[in-house]
């Protein structure tokens, strides 16, 4: 009998598991479609008019999002403008909500009923349709871009700057000639970045699109309204194909901007900076203020609609609609035992996907780096799509075991980044002076890498549970009578016109995402210090 080592038996348990939860029911939707499929969707004056308005939607979200996120991140990093770090922490506090409440919050604000179109403006105007998806998006993804781009600001050496001030070029000057160009890596990143997540995005268009049709919903529409698997696919793998290459695209300028900032050297002295004009700081601080007032009134629409009995008509104050949560209580349990179980094998997969990857020798390791990112750029709702078709393939329908998979996979290419980040933060002498001792690689792994590593690994966990309480796109295709999620709940309600009761199962599910968040940087601060 063949004696088999630890090491090879976790290698090969992964790769097989990956390769079954990826590239098996990414295959079978490319086997679904039939070619009349490919011809109807091609040859519909529906589909070419839903393919023009993604790409319509792709490109001015994405445009919209970039500048408005780079200003705000020069604003912050480069500006002397008062109240920076609440400005620095209003866009990372929208990006770890969950997804829906960016629609939702749309529809209370800019609707038929809504604060700013009908109590404030007196307009009975309806912003549903492309106009309305482009704001819910832009606000939705522009942290993204800001995110980025402030990393960029911040790596970009003073001394380059400082010796345009000293042949006398004014601030604008620098900031179009110097700041900007070498910016242009970080920005073209968060643009791909951002692509995709508009390609991916579902809850948006689902409540606030209308009648503008975009194919992340019709992917949904197709198989569940019409029964059309074929069509779907041929939909979804539409979305694929640019996705697959942007994600190309992406990770390759990231590598090429790590060269740039390693080859322009480290930051050196700083000279003292020079202020900005009184005009460019007013103008700054209003459009840092202005946007963080209207993410701030995003989470303010959801409390106080929660409270009201009827948003827009009957103000009147209420606790109806908290009162009434009860009876979701199976999804709220659902989304939070899901999320964790989710979270806890997300994060082992990709602890050993990196360790693997990153501190072996192992064979095949190029195509373990690649599947544990692929989910990155599949959009969810084809993921979805792809674990529904595989699973009537193997006649195997237990909703809850697809929706843990789907929550898993998805998040796994960001805590397979993060740890992988750690884990090449550690010297390798670590692990040649424990295999000196006798260590083998698995012990290697289990007492030093992962002790050394809690911290960032405690963060992957949190992010991917964080992610998947309030997900969407990916799971509505797997969710069954049984086994209902207070994210999709929200969604029907909202569809349905119960905007109270929508709001209020909004409110506890974020209250309850930021809880875990509050929990989690503490949990991980001790971490780090113990």
């Amino acid at each position: 009998m063949v004696k088999i080592d630890k090491i090879t038996a976790f290698y090969s348990a992964l790769i097989i598991l990956l390769t079954g939860f990826i590239v098996f029911p990414l295959c079978c939707v490319l086997l679904t479609p039939r070619l009349k499929d490919v011809i109807s969707v091609f040859t519909s004056t529906i589909w070419r008019g839903a393919i023009l308005n993604t790409l319509l939607e792709c490109v001015c979200s994405t445009t919209l999002s970039v500048i408005i996120g780079y200003i705000f991140a020069y604003a912050v990093v480069k500006a002397q403008i008062p109240f920076k770090k609440i400005f620095a922490f209003i866009p990372i506090l929208h990006l770890m909500t969950p997804p829906f409440v960016g629609g939702l919050s749309f529809i209370l604000l800019f609707g038929r009923q809504g604060f700013f179109t009908h109590t404030i403006l007196g307009r009975d105007v309806s912003l549903y349709g492309f106009w309305g998806l482009l704001i819910a998006q832009v606000l939705c993804f522009f942290p993204i871009a800001y995110l980025i781009c402030a990393q960029v600001l911040q790596k970009i050496n003073p001394s380059l700057e400082q010796a345009a001030r000293a042949m006398g070029a004014s601030k604008a000057r620098i900031a179009f000639t110097v700041t900007i160009p070498l910016s242009l890596n970080g920005i073209l990143s968060a643009a791909l970045f951002i692509v995709v997540s508009v390609l991916s995005d579902f809850g948006n268009p689902m409540i606030v699109a209308g009648r503008f049709r975009v194919l992340a919903v019709e992917v949904y529409t197709q198989l569940t309204g019409w029964v059309n698997a074929g069509t779907s696919a041929v939909l979804g793998l539409i979305l694929l194909l640019p996705s697959i290459v942007l994600f190309l695209l992406q990770g390759r300028l990231m590598k090429k901007e790590g060269a740039k900032f390693a080859m322009v050297g480290q930051k050196g002295s700083p000279l003292p900076e020079k202020k900005s004009s009184l005009i460019t700081r007013i103008f700054l601080f209003s459009f840092c203020l202005l946007i963080s007032l209207l993410i701030l009134a995003q989470f303010a629409a959801i409390l106080i609609g929660a409270f009201q009995k009827l948003w827009g008509i009957n103000t009147a104050f209420t606790t109806e609609h908290f009162l009434s949560i009860w009876r979701f209580a199976t999804e709220l349990r659902n989304s939070l035992a899901f999320a964790f179980i989710a979270a806890v094998f997300g994060t082992i997969f990709a602890s050993l996907a990196s360790f693997f990857v990153n501190r072996t020798a192992l064979p095949c390791k190029k195509y373990l780096d690649v599947i544990s990112q692929i989910p990155a750029a599949v959009p969810g709702s084809l993921f979805g799509l792809a674990l529904s078709l595989s699973a009537n393939r193997l006649h195997f329908h237990t909703s809850s075991f697809l929706i843990v998979i789907a929550m898993t996979i998805g998040f796994m290419p960001f805590s397979y980044r993060i740890i992988s980040t750690v884990f090449s933060q550690l010297k390798t002498s670590l692990d040649d002076g424990a295999a000196s001792l006798g260590a083998k690689k698995m012990q290697i792994f289990s007492t030093i890498l992962l002790p050394l590593s809690r911290g960032g690994i405690f963060s992957a966990f949190i992010y991917d549970f964080v992610r998947g309480v309030g997900t969407i796109s990916a799971v509505i295709f797997l969710v069954s009578f049984n086994t209902p999620l207070a994210s999709i709940r929200i969604l029907n309600l909202a569809e349905q016109g119960e905007w109270g009761k929508s709001a209020a199962l909004a409110t506890i599910l974020t209250s309850v995402t930021f809880g875990i968040l509050a929990l989690g940087k503490i949990l991980t601060k001790f971490l780090k210090n113990n």
